[in-house]
């Protein structure tokens, strides 16, 4: 079967529906169907600092749970998992052959050093040990050459591909194992788990077992009708068909389908896992599920607007749960919500059929002023200007979304209207605010650019075409602003020109956009 195992997780994973709380004998009787069907591993639970129940698959230590196992077994295998900071590595026995063979590690990306002590100590007891890093998905390629790194110079068992928030597609997976499998040393078994939050897990292992080296070994996780935290697991009894009907397979499918509808299905009833609209959204933006639930249970939030919020989530907060934060963003974003429909109304009626050009506060203002004064002069257009009254120009209106740019406005014409975003709400009195949210988020997060922040309501507005002058990008070795204390102010980098680079080129896929001065923006065309 081209090097490929199979290692069933029910009992583990599984556990989390119903607090790890089999039965005793339902424990032993999944056990003994699992290992008629042959499959390659069985994972019997966690290796916990616990006191010992032996109707849960929890355990203290290896003699616990001789007691489950089969004295017949095959050729299958058992082991369980360990996460490093909730076991006392000391309390494990040397392996003896009679329990388990192996025991799978998991940790954090901010723990890694902690997780690999952890295996190096169950390495020297004698087992075979697996690294199952947290949220592979949260890593940069940066990140994984590292780790590899270091996994390389203590040798575990297998390295493994945990999609922990279910984030991981086609083009995912590709990346990552190719890394893996052109650093990994050779020896080293890569593993893979799954979850179902986007409904991929048995797509994504028939990928994996496609792209897979002929010389690497590997392991895939599945578990019994896909039972496992909600969403829930690659199911084991589709991935031991698949691997019968192309891969020369020899599994018995049977006892795994007996013991489905003997045991699986009524634990469903606690919590049915499977696909949910929930997890889906918080592997959209590769998050805890919590964060989507959180949201969800509010009950008073709609799609696009759950959306934008877990898309404001920081890169720092993605992998643990912080309940405390994720209330505040929620209870900020609920301050900042407004209704704008009859403002929206009103603007379109005013910019209909307008030349519309948009005033940013880019250096090139100054330098290119000649070129702006005869198509002003020409076309007549209506002027917005972007996050500052623009002195030189007569302006229509001044959109405004950010606190310390509105604070600094001064001796605006009377005849100029004003519109803020309603981040600001706290700070502008009575304006003409708009809902910052709907020009603030995108399904690729948080851009707060002022210009495309404007461009997304004109877009709104249903404008077919505008014009933008000082619209520069940033240099490090330039002024890049028409006054200093905007220069004071800026604390972004290079590194903003390709984040806004991306959303103008999406941007100009729904208006045409044309820069009257040069800037970085334009230079891939239009």
């Amino acid at each position: 079967m081209a090097g490929i195992k199979l290692l069933d997780c029910t009992l583990r994973d599984g556990g989390y529906i119903n607090d790890w709380n089999f039965g005793y004998y339902t424990i032993k009787n999944i056990i003994r169907q699992l290992t008629a069907s042959q499959v390659d591993y069985v994972e019997i639970g966690f290796l916990r600092d616990c006191e010992y129940d032996r109707d849960k698959t929890l355990y203290n230590n290896c003699s616990e749970m001789r007691p489950i196992l089969p004295e017949t077994h095959g050729n299958t295998m058992f082991t369980a998992m360990a996460l490093h900071n909730k076991y006392n590595i000391d309390k494990l026995e040397p392996y003896d052959g009679k329990t388990i063979e192996a025991i799978r590690v998991t940790f954090h990306d901010y723990d890694i050093d902690e997780g690999l002590a952890f295996i190096s100590k169950a390495k020297e007891k004698g087992y075979k040990v697996f690294c199952n890093p947290i949220n592979i998905m949260g890593y940069s390629d940066e990140q994984i050459l590292d780790l590899l790194k270091k996994v390389n110079r203590i040798q575990p068992y297998a390295f493994s591909i945990v999609d922990t928030f279910g984030s991981m597609m086609k083009a995912d997976l590709l990346r990552i194992y190719s890394l893996i499998e052109h650093n990994l040393d050779p020896a080293i078994v890569i593993g893979l788990h799954l979850h179902e939050n986007l409904a991929l897990s048995y797509s994504l292992a028939q990928e994996f077992i496609s792209m897979k080296s002929s010389t690497r070994k590997s392991v895939i996780d599945g578990s019994m009708l896909g039972m496992g935290r909600v969403p829930g697991n690659l199911c084991l009894e589709l991935i031991m068909d698949y691997m019968n009907r192309t891969q020369g397979g020899i599994y018995d499918v049977n006892p795994v389908l007996d013991g489905i509808d003997d045991y699986i299905i009524k634990l469903k009833e606690i919590e049915p896992w499977g696909y949910s609209t929930a997890y889906a959204l918080s592997a959209k933006y590769n998050l805890h599920r919590n964060y989507a639930e959180f949201l969800l249970n509010k009950g008073r939030l709609r799609a696009k607007q759950i959306n934008q919020i877990l898309a404001s989530i920081e890169d720092n907060k993605k992998t643990a749960y912080d309940e405390a934060y994720i209330e505040g963003i929620y209870q900020r974003y609920q301050n900042h919500e407004t209704d704008d429909t009859q403002l929206i109304k009103r603007l379109k009626e005013e910019l209909r059929g307008k030349n519309i050009l948009i005033l940013a506060p880019g250096s090139s203002l100054i330098k290119e002023r000649a070129k702006i004064d005869r198509f002003i002069q020409n076309e007549d257009p209506l002027i917005i200007s972007a996050n500052f009254a623009a002195k030189d120009y007569r302006t229509d209106y001044i959109f405004c979304s950010n606190a310390m740019r509105y604070s600094a406005l001064e001796n605006v014409d009377p005849d100029c209207r004003v519109l803020v975003t309603s981040n600001l709400l706290d700070v502008c009195g009575e304006k003409d605010v708009l809902n910052y949210a709907d020009l603030c988020f995108d399904d690729k997060g948080i851009c707060d650019n002022c210009v495309i922040m404007l461009l997304r309501l004109l877009i709104r507005l249903e404008i077919s075409k505008v014009f933008i002058a000082g619209f520069d990008g940033y240099s490090p070795d330039e002024n890049n602003y028409v006054t200093s204390y905007m220069a004071s102010q800026h604390t972004k980098g290079v590194e903003e020109n390709i984040k806004n680079s991306g959303y103008v080129r999406d941007i100009r896929k729904q208006i045409k956009v044309e820069f009257l001065t040069d800037s970085i923006y334009n230079r891939s065309g239009e």
